[in-house]
């Protein structure tokens, strides 16, 4: 895993502080998602950093009722804390394409239904190209066709930090203020800013979930890592993938990039 050193972590704050300006100048209705996990909570605080410490769009959590208690309050204290206006899309666990039916194209569909509903234009999504090789074809401003499809053989050029959104016929663009980011970079942050983090990174009883996704398909890894020092010092020295606590993750790529091809996050 590459890894930027802290004294570029400035630069990649400026970077997408600029994103989400940007963001907020090209779109009329902006909405971005939260998963309660550090990368959308580090998004949050970038947003907050934007524009005076206040998130100017609402936040939508896509929830399949099964997320981690923990999650759920961590969700309502941060709501709270911050005064963000929360809208929760509820997501049906049934049968789906990538054979996980409670975190695969089940949320897409409640993320469209949401779309449609508020007129939004744009979705702010905190992906990272480290994280997975299908992410890694991104860009900052991703267009989504009126299928909610994803041509990723045909994407905008980003030249010399200007971002560009098609005029042509689109649902929606995904904005990734984040995308430079590596996992280091975002624990890096959080620890800079204070921000709170969802208990579930913190190691109990011998393990610590890495990534979060809800109950079903979300496996604890072992660790003994009670603080981000010591999730930073663990993850140097692991060689297990992030993501590698995610069942979806796991198939191969290829279904992966049918699922993002049809708008899954």
């Amino acid at each position: 895993m590459i890894t930027v050193p802290l004294q570029d972590l400035g630069e990649l704050e400026e970077r997408s502080i600029s994103v989400l300006r940007e963001a907020k100048m090209q779109f009329k209705r902006i909405v971005a998602l939260w998963s309660m996990g550090k990368d959308s909570t580090a998004v949050l605080s970038l947003a907050r950093k934007a524009f005076m410490k206040k998130v100017p769009f609402p936040v939508m959590h896509i929830d399949n009722g099964i997320d981690f208690p923990e999650s759920y309050s961590f969700r309502d204290s941060l709501m709270e804390k911050w005064g963000l206006e929360l809208i929760v899309a509820e997501s049906k666990i049934k049968k789906e394409l990538s054979g996980f039916s409670c975190c695969g194209a089940n949320k897409t569909d409640a993320l469209k239904k949401v779309l449609n509903e508020y007129g939004f234009d744009a979705v702010i999504v905190s992906i990272r190209r480290d994280e997975h090789g299908i992410r890694a074809k991104e860009r900052f401003f991703s267009p989504r066709d009126k299928y909610f499809k994803w041509n990723y053989k045909n994407q905008p050029e980003e030249l010399w930090g200007n971002y560009t959104s098609p005029s042509e016929d689109k649902s929606h663009v995904r904005v990734h203020p984040i995308l430079e980011w590596n996992e280091i970079d975002v624990w890096n942050y959080t620890k800079k800013e204070k921000l709170p983090i969802n208990p579930l990174y913190l190691a109990k009883d011998g393990f610590r979930y890495r990534s979060l996704g809800c109950t079903h398909c979300t496996v604890a890894m072992p660790s003994n890592a009670r603080t981000i020092d010591g999730i930073m010092a663990e993850l140097k020295s692991t060689k297990s993938e992030e993501r590698g606590g995610r069942q979806q993750d796991k198939e191969k790529a290829y279904a992966m990039e049918k699922l993002r091809a049809l708008g899954y996050m």
